[in-house]
């Protein structure tokens, strides 16, 4: 805050005295300013620690809630199978504990309910069970409430575990079944991006569900583009962690010429530069022939010397496959080719593809920690 005027005073002050206050008054916010960029830099080490210890707090707090919400489904599952309680006796315990915890909105009837279902949808399956406590509770509400057969739960709780989906994602993942329809066909790389980028096929989906954008069947590259960038948050979730957006329609220039790449991103993990061109039509070869520019562009003219070769993706409305095959045979540039989809797949394709897609994540890419079932005694 800005320190307090002299105007109450009644002695007098030189004008050039007052000057001095004034400017000794208005010099002191910048130094205080000053002194907190200074605290900052001096306590980031600190601030880091911090924030370690709240995320692990947080991971803790979750564990505890989770094996707490089993084992209660767990007794309440007993109760009812032996026939020692009814749906009555589940409604006086909710208002028990209400009474006894008036704080706490966790143990309502519809609540302990669901820790029942928590526990009997999972409890003969010991693979799962171990990686229960590694989803937030509200996950596996989401997830018992969308994801009905039992292979497509597992699936869920694998594929939500290993992109570290936040609760919206996993909805909106649920909801489109985009993941599931990602592993209906290989994914259409050129050969120079499995040599210099191996990792990058687990970073590229083969088509990105983009129903959220509200866009019609007949639509100009123009109204995609732009309703990509007034949903870029949603559109960079889809894409996946790790990639940064760096610009739209980002300029390049080669020899006396201008050039505009539709988008731009960085991703992190493969430390390269990302171009995306956009096309409302069906694939075409020729289009590789622009994408393959545009890397090389990156490449020579922004790509900053410890980061590895950019990556240039051709994301279309519709292609043929064996088209795409053919025109990336030849092609020396790191590139792929995506579709785009704009409405949500049937659900019996989804179904189709469920076992399919579960065989390809493999159990191990999850760290299971010790499993929920407690030892019995022998």
């Amino acid at each position: 805050m800005p320190e307090p005027t002299c105007s109450r005073m009644t002695t007098k002050r030189s004008p050039s005295k007052r000057g001095a206050t004034k400017a000794n008054a208005r010099a002191a916010p910048r130094a205080k300013r000053a002194s907190v960029v200074r605290d900052d830099s001096r306590f980031a080490e600190v601030i880091a620690l911090i924030e370690v210890a709240r995320a692990h707090g947080y991971q803790a707090v979750n564990t505890v809630l989770v094996k707490h919400y089993w084992e209660l489904g767990a007794y309440i599952s007993r109760k009812i199978a032996s026939a020692e309680w009814g749906d009555g006796v589940v409604k006086e315990l909710a208002a028990d504990l209400a009474r006894r915890y008036p704080g706490i909105r966790g143990y309502t009837r519809p609540n302990l309910f669901r820790m029942r279902q928590f526990y009997e949808a999972y409890r003969v399956n010991r693979k799962v069970s171990a990686l229960l406590r590694q989803l937030p509770w509200t996950h596996h509400l989401l997830i018992l409430a969308q994801a009905k057969p039992v292979e497509a739960r597992e699936f869920y709780i694998l594929a939500a575990i290993k992109e570290r989906w936040t609760s919206r994602e996993l909805e909106r993942q649920l909801r489109s079944g985009a993941i599931l329809r990602d592993a209906q066909a290989p994914k259409k790389v050129s050969p120079a991006l499995r040599q210099i980028h191996p990792t990058a096929l687990d970073e590229f989906k083969n088509a990105y569900n983009v129903e959220f954008l509200g866009l019609g069947d007949e639509h100009a590259e123009a109204d995609l583009h732009g309703a990509l960038l007034r949903n870029l948050g949603r559109f960079l979730t889809e894409l996946g962690r790790d990639f940064c957006f760096v610009g739209s329609q980002y300029p390049v220039q080669v020899g006396n010429q201008d050039f505009a790449i539709d988008l731009v991103f960085f991703h992190r993990g493969l430390q390269c530069l990302v171009a995306f061109e956009l096309k409302v039509d069906k694939f075409k070869p020729a289009d590789l022939g622009q994408l393959s520019f545009y890397a090389e562009a990156l490449d020579r003219d922004v790509k900053k010397l410890h980061e590895r070769p950019s990556i240039g993706v051709l994301l279309c409305a519709t292609k043929d496959d064996e088209v795409v095959e053919y025109a990336l045979a030849r092609t020396t540039s790191p590139t792929l080719v995506a579709e785009y989809q704009t409405f949500l797949p049937p659900k019996a394709v989804l179904r189709a593809k469920l076992h399919e897609f579960y065989a390809r994540l493999a159990p191990e890419d999850a760290v299971a920690p010790q499993a929920l079932h407690p030892r019995r005694r022998k």
